[in-house]
């Protein structure tokens, strides 16, 4: 069940140049009040979505977008065109229009089940920290033009009382950063070298509040800044906002927060972030080919797919052939999840793995695979050793697989391509999807 938290915080940048201070916050914190909250969104600016840098002219972007007709039945239409992967313009406007809206995944739940834990990511050009503050979970917005604040001075004594550690993080980054500082309720504290400046309101420059939530084990944030974050959505929004009407099927499969995290591994691939989405979305076309050792275990003829509102799941039925040894890491059905527009989950036997996908450029991505396991097994140090092996395994044979169709998307030979109407529908409909977010 989500848990919605209303207390995401945004850094708005600024350019710096003199000196001010502000007071310090009151001890009744902005966060934790819904009227305080509400004179926090009056006094500060709620700007529109960043503008990016996506085409020069409304011409090209129009071209590049209809060159995909999502009108056109599978068994007639054509892919996307090759500069759909290839364009620096196209990626920014995937940003803007796709990334910058609507839920993303962007962690888990047991990262920030204590106090001083927190994680820290980056999607597009936002950097951004999540951490627990007591029982609410905040997300803070880095902008690139200020420096950073001290995250480790956080963590430097855990011993300390809560309290204590907040005064000190925030003491310390305003004796250690000639740039504005935040404290972490929001507030401007410190705006440096800005004397003979007019008409400076400190209160107009504090954080902006967005959105923030959890579903399962998942850790979600929205940067959407059409939606009013004094809007509280509840349980059953966030849910149907990303899911719709797949949520239980996945709580049904199993996808929940009683299995315990195990490990991360991150992989760079020179491929556009598309081009690992569309192989996780073949419907098992490439298996028996590039993923033999994995194909031997699954049987291939029970491969389904089925589509809902911005969720595909396929789901295939393994078999008992290389189980011999009473290594089962597969279990009996095998389930794969894709939450668009790049979370991918997939449920297997004992396991849980995520594949979070992060565009790096239009030719480069970072996957992110964090891997879940049922608490029996969480101590049984050989099969997860061996489980981890295989896994390593296919993901070297599926980075291979993308490397090579992204070189081929940049040959000038090649535009567009088919469907596999019977295999790819997922395909088809995150393309569709994509389409859809693009034009709008």
């Amino acid at each position: 069940m989500a848990i919605i938290l209303n207390n995401l915080l945004s850094l708005v940048s600024r350019s710096s140049s003199s000196s001010a201070s502000a007071s310090s916050p009151s001890s009744r914190s902005i966060l934790n009040s819904r009227n305080s909250h509400n004179f926090f969104h009056r006094r500060c600016r709620f700007p529109r979505r960043p503008t990016l840098n996506c085409f020069s002219a409304p011409g090209e972007a129009a071209t590049l977008l209809h060159q995909f007709n999502p009108r056109i039945p599978i068994e007639q239409a054509l892919t996307p065109p090759s500069s759909w992967y290839t364009d620096p313009g196209f990626l920014a406007l995937e940003l803007d229009r796709v990334f910058y809206r609507g839920w993303q995944a962007v962690g888990y739940t047991e990262q920030v089940k204590d106090p001083r834990d927190f994680f820290t990511g980056r999607l597009g050009n936002v950097e951004f920290v999540v951490w627990l503050k007591r029982n609410l979970l905040l997300l803070q917005v880095t902008p690139p033009t200020r420096p950073k604040l001290l995250l480790n001075n956080f963590l430097m004594n855990p011993q300390e009382d809560y309290d204590v550690l907040i005064r000190n993080y925030i003491e310390k980054s305003l004796r250690s950063t000639a740039a504005w500082t935040y404290g972490l309720d929001g507030a401007l504290l410190k705006a440096t070298r800005i004397t003979g400046i007019k008409d400076f309101s400190i209160n107009e420059f504090g954080l902006i509040p967005l959105r923030i939530a959890t579903w399962g084990p998942f850790v979600l944030l929205n940067m959407d800044n059409e939606t009013s974050p004094q809007h509280e959505a509840d349980n059953k929004t966030v849910e149907n906002e990303w899911l719709g009407s797949s949520s239980d099927i996945l709580s049904n499969g199993g996808i929940d927060s009683s299995l315990s995290y195990i490990c991360s591994r991150e992989y760079t691939i020179e491929c556009n972030w598309k081009v690992f989405c569309d192989n996780y979305l073949d419907g098992g076309y490439h298996v028996p080919y590039a993923h033999k050792g994995l194909a031997s275990g699954l049987e291939l003829e029970s491969y389904s797919t089925i589509m809902f509102e911005r969720v595909s799941i396929q789901s295939c039925e393994v078999g008992t052939k290389g189980n011999e040894d009473d290594f089962d890491r597969l279990g009996s059905k095998a389930l794969y999840a894709f939450i668009y527009p790049n979370f991918m989950i997939n449920r297997y036997g004992p396991w849980m793995d995520t594949n979070l996908v992060l565009p790096l450029g239009p030719r480069k991505c970072k996957v992110i695979f964090d891997y879940f396991l049922e608490a029996s097994l969480k101590d049984d140090k050989a099969f997860i050793e061996r489980s981890l092996e295989d896994s390593e395994r296919v993901q070297m044979e599926d980075i291979m697989l993308c490397e090579g169709v992204q070189r081929g998307l940049g040959s000038p030979a090649y535009c567009s391509g088919r469907y596999a109407p019977t295999v790819e529908m997922a395909m088809h409909h995150f393309h569709c999807l994509l389409h859809q977010d693009l034009i709008q």
